[in-house]
């Protein structure tokens, strides 16, 4: 009998693969129908999820469907940020999907209540902010999810209690609630080692537990009935009323605070008086004196920078150390306050923030202290952890962070000297200083530095909503190449919310004026702003009012618009006369002019978003390449009429 035939070893390995290859296959047949299905529920008006529609989401890592995060030929993460999608969210099809990790549908139109996402107990991160959702979410809400990490929900409209089941994650290390209508007590986190908690501008009220009096005071700010640190004492009826002696001790604990208070306020005083002895600067349209002031020498000591201001610490060794610089870069020169204390100084600006000082250490070297009165509430070691972070930043198109002096009081930020000065001063108070204005080519030069450092930023800090915040003219430097330098950037977790509301550009946004929110979208209006500003070389007046008062906050975009439909006014009125444009570039200016009325759109969901813009700017050319297309501004209007805008650039802009 001949012997049965055995399979060989490459057989079977043969077999083995073909089957694996056959299942692999299969299995992400399986994911895309559980994906197209989960599309089926959705309302895509803008066909974002065009290229969802057959073959394999995932090749390896690469994703071949847009939105879908792909790891090992599966999907692990879905991220469908700014799509204009609404409807349901299905969250029984992406119970298909057993390698999903992470969804993020930030900025979207979903409204209703909360999908059931505790169905998806492997999920560590989940962003659902700045939706539509609404009303209460269950106790019970994310009981299972022992992997998430991170759950985002600000900006909508949810209320009621904050679900309990929260408290009850072990691995939960960030929470965003704010901008809801959430009530009762903040719960306690105790057990959590959270690294960033926001439950502003909700309806809560109540003692803050103590296991989150460590907290920034940010946190918890807009809710009128929360009370404890970080912020101010329980009194009265918001204080515990468990004993009579604790509501004493309490009352006790409040009056020694007021006299305390009280005594540092008056020692305040009397050092001011002394020490900020500086001339009345005249308030213009940019954070800067006039022109003339700009060259006045004069001493910390006589300008009431540091040094009188300071106590005597010479005798004392400990109290010394309180006085050192924290250097965030290791390529600077290291000196100390004291150096800065015996340096010359001159006059900068003095701002909404505080007093800005060209100092001239005895090496040569200047640099430039900056002082902020605004930043007193945040504590040392979040403060410095933010510092160091803003110091890791490398960007040849970002002013850096040298380093910074911690007081309660009072904070130094210390960057390098940019002899140039500010866009500005060299869009508005030229004239004054003698020197020509900017021509088309220089300011195309500093929209598209401007561009890439803030595309840098929002890379580099993607946990800020607004990682600049603070965009505007006079925080753009110029080096002697005319490149810009962005300054004043990452500012806002470590200014006082109740100031920032008041002074910082990001909260005179339309999203802020109409929904007291602002978004991943609002630098980009900033730099809308901006562009319109350069391009006009008209000042938006509504930069010069504190808080969030009238009526039309863009009104340089508005004004822009209202002669968009006149040719005749286009180069008589918009456009900057002194640009010195030369024939063929009028073209590449009006694409640059509405890619910034494109930036200033009043609805954040039809606004770009920065990776859009950037690239858009990018591809501005200094002329058009048909050089006898244009031949003066005096043609624009012939150019006008016989074609039409949405013919001129290959993209329109509805104005």
């Amino acid at each position: 009998m001949t012997p049965q035939a055995r399979p060989t070893f490459w057989s079977l390995l043969f077999v083995i693969l073909l089957l694996d290859g056959a299942a692999t296959t299969f299995g992400a047949s399986l994911e895309a129908d559980f994906l197209l299905k989960f599309k089926s529920s959705l309302e895509d008006q803008s066909n974002a999820l065009a290229n969802w529609n057959g073959g394999s989401p995932c090749t390896g890592d690469q994703a071949n469907w847009v939105g879908v995060l792909c790891t090992n030929g599966s999907i692990w993460g879905l991220q469908l940020e700014n799509k204009g999608l609404e409807g349901e969210i299905d969250v029984d099809s992406l119970m298909g999907l057993p390698s999903l990790r992470t969804l993020s549908f930030m900025n979207n139109s979903f409204d209703g209540l909360m999908p059931e996402i505790k169905k998806l107990v492997a999920l560590k991160s989940v962003f659902l902010s700045y939706n539509r959702f609404s009303g209460e979410i269950p106790d019970n809400g994310f009981e299972g999810m022992s992997y998430l990490k991170k759950l985002h929900l600000a900006g909508n409209q949810f209320e009621g209690a904050i679900p309990s089941s929260l408290t009850q994650l072990p691995r939960l290390l960030e929470l965003r609630l704010e901008g809801n209508q959430f009530t009762g007590q903040v719960p306690d986190f105790s057990q959590h080692n959270l690294s960033l908690l926001d439950v502003s501008n909700n309806k809560l009220e109540g003692q803050i537990p103590a296991s989150l009096a460590s907290m920034n005071s940010s946190s918890f700010q807009g809710n009128e009935g929360l009370c404890g640190a970080p912020l101010s004492p329980c009194t009265g009826a918001d204080a515990p009323a468990s004993s009579d002696k604790k509501s004493s001790s309490s009352l006790t604990a409040v009056m020694i605070y007021a006299i305390v208070a009280s005594v540092l306020f008056l020692i305040a005083l009397i050092l001011l008086i002394c020490c900020l002895r500086r001339r009345n600067l005249t308030s213009q349209s940019i954070e800067a004196p006039p022109p003339s002031n700009l060259k006045k020498k004069a001493s910390f000591k006589e300008e009431g920078h540091v040094r009188h201001c300071s106590p005597d610490h010479s005798s004392n060794g400990k109290k010394a150390e309180n006085f050192k610089l924290s250097f965030v870069r290791e390529d600077r020169e290291k000196f100390d306050l004291q150096d800065l204390l015996k340096a010359s100084a001159e006059i900068l600006g003095s701002g909404c923030f505080g007093s800005s000082y060209k100092a001239a250490l005895f090496s040569g070297t200047a640099m430039v202290v900056k002082r902020f009165r605004q930043m007193n509430n945040v504590g040392r070691e979040e403060f410095q952890e933010h510092m160091r972070r803003l110091g890791r930043l490398r960007h040849p198109n970002l002013l850096p962070l040298v380093a910074y002096y911690y007081r309660k009081e009072e904070k130094l930020l210390v960057s390098d000297y940019v002899e140039n000065g500010s866009l500005a001063v060299y869009l508005h108070s030229n004239h004054t200083r003698g020197k020509p204005a900017l021509d088309w080519p220089t300011r195309l030069k500093v929209v598209k530095g401007v561009a890439k450092g803030l595309a840098y930023l929002y890379n580099e800090l993607p946990s800020l909503i607004a990682p600049h915040g603070h965009l505007k003219s006079s925080n753009v430097l110029l080096t002697q190449s005319f490149e810009p330098l962005l300054t004043d950037y990452g500012l806002i977790p470590v200014i006082n919310q109740e100031n920032a509301q008041d002074l910082m550009v990001a909260y005179k946004s339309p999203e802020y004026l109409q929904n007291k929110r602002i978004t991943k979208k609002t630098d980009v209006w900033s730099l809308g702003i901006l562009i319109l500003e350069i391009l006009t070389g008209k000042f938006p007046a509504n930069f010069l009012q504190q808080g969030q008062q009238g009526s039309d906050q863009d009104d340089l975009a508005t004004w822009v618009r209202s002669v968009a439909g006149e040719a005749d006014r286009w180069s008589a009125e918009v456009f900057d006369k002194e640009m010195r444009a030369k024939s063929g570039s009028e073209d590449e200016m009006l694409k640059l002019l509405k890619i910034g009325l494109r930036c200033c759109e009043g609805d954040v969901e039809k606004r770009w978003d920065m990776k859009e813009v950037a690239q858009k700017i990018e591809e501005v050319t200094e002329k058009e390449s048909d050089e006898d297309f244009y031949s003066s501004y005096a043609c624009e209007s012939e150019v006008r009429s016989s074609r039409g805008l949405s013919d001129e650039i290959n993209f329109s802009i509805p104005i």
